[in-house]
């Protein structure tokens, strides 16, 4: 959310003033998001970066599609990077010469003209080896002074061996204390101590220190610092490193218009913001970690472990490389080396900590807007879904529902039955979920209405007595302004004090409040704030305005700043100042706020969705998009857009489906509906109205026409009949740290044409799914990697023995979708809501390979108990097909027991070269009645299996 109502108060002339500004600005920034999300789809909105001219054969958001002209003869490092906090400088010979740095004439004009000379950066002074660990010092050789502050002399560099796979690389300048992620927010789990390591590590000693990290397999230097500019100051640091190919995916949250990176001298900064996803700038997250992909198929993750404000540059092919430049903290890089791109995930999610499971419910379609504005108008809507026969799950609200926009309230004037609706919704088999936002109302005349609204209430009040807000640079409560006007912000890093702050008011909304939610919404996290730092702006120190601002959005505000739209930069917090900890802010509010509904309801696994997030975050939380628009080329932004959030360990993730702001058109909606069949979140959610203004109809199954309704339907349907499937996928998530979505690039890394693939994806390993993602689009150009792959609507076959790009068909009723061949699918029933359908019978989709053979899983539990897996408390089967004559189906473990006595009653197999002559289950034959042919399809039905025993099936084929 990104608007603010008006609303006049009791306040000082110069508060109003500001408060004017403040809607001003805001308003403003609507108009704007308003108009650019009105704008061609087939235009791209500018960007905060300097646009391409006309020469470079750019344009702004999109890769080079012509070789560009490149007068390198190796990775460069831009000596006069844009600085937000100056004006911009012309970058001219002169100015070059001034900063002791080389002037050079390139043809791509994305290139930097004045770069470091190779002498500039440090060099090896001395190492001190200690088992697996190297303490290496350097000594700076360059320039004394950055940005006006003095270039530390000398940096202590330890290098560790962190197991076969990892390594860690630490700079901090010597005898300095500066700000370190704490392990209580982050702690990197360490492998066991290194027996055959895939990597070498060399020190380079001149013409500049680096160090590089070598695969022993392929001689691939995957990591390399050996660049000039290497630069350490209190508030500016820098580095630089060589890749082995220009195949980047990941850095985040942002907006990207390809998965795999353009790598033509972008930059992207990385600092948690409130701002809706509709161009490129720096998002709700924060996610200093990418996977480079090399030639052979290997492939590599590198993540950065610091919080503080910083971009990353690009910089393509001959000589790919990445620098870094961030404001504080230190260089505490992790490499993970993997034989494919699944291992090294692997790597990169034990280290930061596997993603917590998710309530079974949680994989069914949530229905929500902001804006119903009664309780009257979100019964209306539920109430046509469900009598539309709708499967879904959870019932939303948004801030609408709380009195005054007030935390842990609900307004008993518009919403006034509530509790009694929510105990319907619960009735019906469904869940309840509300939204609640990271500012507490400190306003006191409508603080005093919240607590006559809401008796008992006194969560402001609480917070200060407990002294868990963050403090200004006074230390005092800071003040800004979210939804409840003025407001303050809870220190989620003290997390001890702040958990027992946020649990003793969730338990104030369930048990006085009456109000029995199945999960909780945090946002407006980053922090949000609808004025500038604090309603008394921020101090001029070097906090709030640092010698160096990276290109974060509207960082040029007030003279250079940090805290447009956030807090003061020099807030206290108990981890640190706000300057450290800002883009943690999301990250301890998921911490507190999964940790208090543990407390709160022991065994059962919490609920929670964030919107801001960083690494780790995810063993906490699951996370949305976003705020995104209603337009074409966001169905296919948010492929992007999950695609990288499993990359960075965040396994169940979705857009809003058909977007959030501006007008949902039909088509459009119904294209993002199919789509989201195969989102790991499936919600529809939108704007309704603001300030009087209607910006969106609404969206929901039912909102157009029986057409749509029914279209919308059949697909729901789909996604709930694979939902054990997908279960199964989530739980090798939590428990190896796999992908659920994939991209084909993920899943046929040797194969170069599904490298830039991302309009399409696989959901697991088996499912790949190729929407239709432009207006009046009636086929889809598929890429179908080598094997064989079956269509799910009539078995189609596929065949692709190198790889091969398909035409489809793809009316608008149409989603095409295709198993692929070796792959046994569990399917089951559908239901209006996973509460009825987990009771059904269920099926396997059968999809053979060359050797007409396949393999499968299947993975169940109560889906609610947080310790499943860990207690034993599962049944897991793996299903095994050979020459297309046996399948096998054993249980390998049974500690948990499915209530209804479910079977198996249909098994479907795509690919069989013939039509069974005889068929045996256990060694009984059955009757050829139990043998069907439908399309290319044969299926075995009445089967009658029950999940919980091993069978076998075995037929001889005519």
């Amino acid at each position: 959310m990104a608007k603010q109502r008006s609303n006049s108060g009791r306040h000082t002339f110069f508060m109003c003033v500001l408060f004017l500004m403040a809607t001003a600005a805001i308003v403003m920034s609507a108009i704007v998001l308003y108009r650019m999300l009105n704008e061609d789809d087939n235009k791209e909105a500018t960007t905060t970066a300097p646009p391409a001219s006309a020469t470079s054969g750019a344009e702004t958001g999109r890769s080079s599609t012509k070789p560009l002209p490149d007068s390198r003869h190796g990775a460069i490092v831009d000596c006069i990077p844009i600085n937000l906090r100056e004006a911009q400088l012309s970058v001219t010979e002169g100015e070059c010469t001034r900063r002791q740095c080389v002037w050079r004439e390139a043809a791509n004009s994305r290139a930097p003209k004045c770069v470091f000379p190779d002498s500039v950066g440090y060099r090896f002074h001395s190492a001190t080896p200690m088992g697996n660990t190297q303490n290496l010092k350097i000594n700076r050789t360059g320039p004394p002074e950055v940005y006006g502050m003095t270039v530390y002399p000398e940096v202590d560099v330890t290098v560790e061996e962190y197991g076969d796979n990892a390594l860690r690389i630490y700079f901090r300048p010597t005898g300095t204390h500066p700000f370190e992620i704490p392990e209580e927010a982050l702690k990197i789990n360490r492998p066991a101590s290194p027996t055959n390591k895939l990597y070498n590590v060399e020190i380079v000693k001149s013409p500049v220190f680096g160090i590089k990290v070598i695969r022993k397999s392929t001689k691939t230097v995957v990591f390399d610092t050996s660049l000039p500019g290497l630069t350490f100051s209190k508030q500016f640091l820098q580095i630089s490193t060589r890749l082995p190919t220009d195949n980047v995916y990941g850095f985040g949250e942002h907006n990207h218009r390809r998965y795999r990176h353009d790598m033509n001298w972008k930059t992207w900064t990385i600092f948690t913001r409130d701002m809706a996803p509709v161009d490129e700038w720096n998002l709700y997250g924060a996610h200093p970690v990418y996977m480079n992909l090399e030639r052979e198929g290997k492939a590599n993750m590198v993540f950065l472990k610091n919080s503080n404000a910083m971009e990353v540059t690009l910089q393509p092919s001959p000589y790919p490389a990445i620098t870094y430049r961030t404001i504080g903290g230190v260089l505490d890089f992790y490499v993970f080396l993997g034989e494919n791109p699944n291992h090294a995930l692997q790597q990169y999610i034990h280290a930061i900590g596997h993603p917590v499971m998710p309530p079974y419910w949680t994989l069914g379609f949530h229905i929500l807007r902001w804006g119903y504005e009664s309780l009257d108008r979100m019964k209306t809507i539920h109430d046509r879904n469900v009598q539309a026969d709708i499967s879904f799950d959870a019932q939303w609200g948004d801030i609408d529902y709380m009195y005054k926009k007030f935390d842990f309230t609900y307004d008993r004037g518009t919403f006034k039955e509530l509790p009694q609706f929510v105990d319907q919704v619960h009735k019906e088999g469904k869940k309840f979920v509300v939204i609640v936002d990271a500012g507490i109302g400190s306003r006191p005349d409508l603080y005093e209405g919240a607590k006559k609204n809401s008796p008992g209430y006194r969560m402001y009040e609480d917070g200060l007595e407990m002294d868990i807000y963050v403090k200004n640079s006074s230390r005092q409560p800071l003040v800004g302004k979210v939804w409840p006007e003025d407001s303050v912000f809870p220190d989620f890093t003290n997390l001890k004090n702040t958990t027992k702050y946020w649990k003793k008011w969730i338990q104030f909304f369930n048990n006085t409040e009456r109000i029995h939610v199945d999960g909780l919404w945090i946002d407006m996290n980053e922090p949000a704030n609808f004025v500038q730092g604090s309603v008394t702006g921020c101090p001029d120190n070097h906090l709030n305005h640092p010698p160096f601002i990276p290109q974060i959005f509207e960082g040029d505000k007030d003279g250079g700043s940090l805290y447009y739209k956030t807090l003061c930069m020099d807030g206290l917090q108990h981890w640190g100042s706000h300057y450290d900890v800002h883009s943690l802010y999301g990250h301890s509010m998921s911490m507190v706020t999964h940790n208090a509904l543990v407390e709160l309801n022991p065994g059962k696994r919490p609920f929670v969705m964030t919107r801001s997030s960083f690494a780790g975050t995810s063993k906490y939380a699951f996370k949305w998009l976003g705020d995104n628009g209603s337009q074409w080329r966001q169905l296919h932004w948010s492929i992007i857009g999950m695609l990288e959030f499993q990359l960075f360990g965040f396994p169940l993730i979705g857009a809003d489906i058909c977007g959030f702001w501006a007008q949902a058109e039909y088509e459009m909606c119904l294209r993002w509906y199919q789509l989201g069949t195969f989102y790991p979140f499936a919600r529809n959610h939108n704007i309704y109205k603001n300030d009087g203004v209607d910006f969106a109809r609404d969206q929901d199954p039912t909102a157009w026409n029986s057409t749509f309704t029914d279209i919308v339907r059949h697909f729901l349907m789909v996604r709930y009949k694979f939902l054990p499937y997908m279960y199964t996928q989530f739980k090798e998530a939590h428990v190896n740290g796999k992908m659920v979505l994939r991209s084909l690039m993920f899943e046929f890394p040797e194969d170069e044409n599904t490298w830039s693939i991302d309009r399409q994806f696989l959901f697991g390993p088996s499912l790949m799914v190729s929407p239709a993602l432009e207006e009046g689009q009636r086929k889809v150009d598929a890429y179908f990697p080598k094997g064989r792959w079956h269509d799910y609507y009539e078995g189609h076959e596929i065949s692709s023995p190198g790889g091969k790009f398909v035409s489809l068909s793809a009316p608008l009723t149409f989603l095409p979708f295709h198993a692929r061949g070796g792959s046994i699918i569990p399917l089951q029933n559908v239901a209006n809501s996973t509460q009825y359908s987990r009771l059904l019978s269920m099926g396997l989709w059968c999809a053979l390979d060359d050797t007409n053979s396949a393999v499968g899983s299947l993975y169940m539990d109560d889906g609610e108990s947080i310790d499943s897996y860990s207690s034993g408390k599962y049944l897991e089967l793996k299903f095994n097909l050979t020459r297309g004559e046996l399948l096998t189906i054993t249980v390998v473990h049974n500690g948990y027991t499915p209530p209804g006595n479910i079977s198996i009653t249909i098994i479907e197999f795509a690919g069989m070269i013939s039509f069974p002559a005889t068929l045996s289950i256990n060694g009984v034959p059955l009757e050829a009645r139990h043998i069907r042919h439908k399309y290319n399809i044969v299926q075995l039905i009445d089967t009658n299996l029950d999940i919980t025993k091993n069978h076998t099936v075995q037929w001889a084929i005519y």
